[in-house]
């Protein structure tokens, strides 16, 4: 028959103690990435303040526009069209997911390598956090990043005639490289989750 109390865990030796502890150092990584996190924020709004400007005639915030997406400086364009459009609009996606990147890695990091944060039966605990682990992250993030490039390509090949070709070669190469690290990622966990059944 169990106790209906059971034993306290013990205190930890001096040593482990300060071992365990030495996880808090991470602290600072994850606040300097809620920090980072701001930046992309603002660089968002000014980016979606430039796009509005330029959509009611402003020829400054417009320039700011196609600067920011990587026109050549020969070219001239002098109204909103539908290219620099789809070019921020795709700039903005990045942002976003960069920053769903940086929350995954903020939270899930900090639940996985830190301390508990505590938010069962909280409404608005992420779906994926009830089951992240070190491998379970490892895989989001590779898929985050697949799709990052993805958007970075995309929006390199729509806008190719003002990038070298060497420069459009290099891209879809790393793309390339990042689609078969995260298959090599994911197969070798589940070979490691078919190992671990298998026991």
């Amino acid at each position: 028959m169990m106790s209906p109390n059971p034993p306290k865990n013990s205190p930890l030796r001096p040593l482990p103690a300060l071992i365990f502890a030495s996880r808090w150092l991470q602290l600072p990584l994850y606040l300097g990435l809620i920090a980072a996190q701001g930046v992309y924020v603002w660089h968002f709004l000014v980016e979606l303040a430039h796009l509005v400007e330029a959509a009611f005639g402003s020829q400054t915030a417009l320039q700011a526009l196609v600067t920011s997406i990587g026109y050549k400086p020969e070219v001239q364009v002098t109204t909103l069209n539908e290219t620099v459009i789809m070019l921020v609009v795709l700039a903005l996606i990045d942002v976003v997911m960069i920053s769903n990147l940086l929350i995954m890695v903020i939270v899930g990091g900090y639940e996985t390598f830190v301390s508990r944060l505590g938010l069962e039966n909280h409404p608005d605990q992420p779906e994926w956090l009830g089951h992240v682990n070190a491998s379970v992250l490892k895989v989001k993030l590779g898929l985050s990043i697949i799709g990052i490039s993805s958007i970075h390509l995309l929006k390199t090949f729509i806008n190719a005639a003002n990038y070298d070709v060497k420069v459009l070669m290099w891209q879809t190469i790393i793309h390339g490289v990042f689609l078969l690290s995260a298959l090599a990622i994911a197969y070798t966990d589940k070979l490691l989750g078919a190992s671990d059944n298998a026991h």
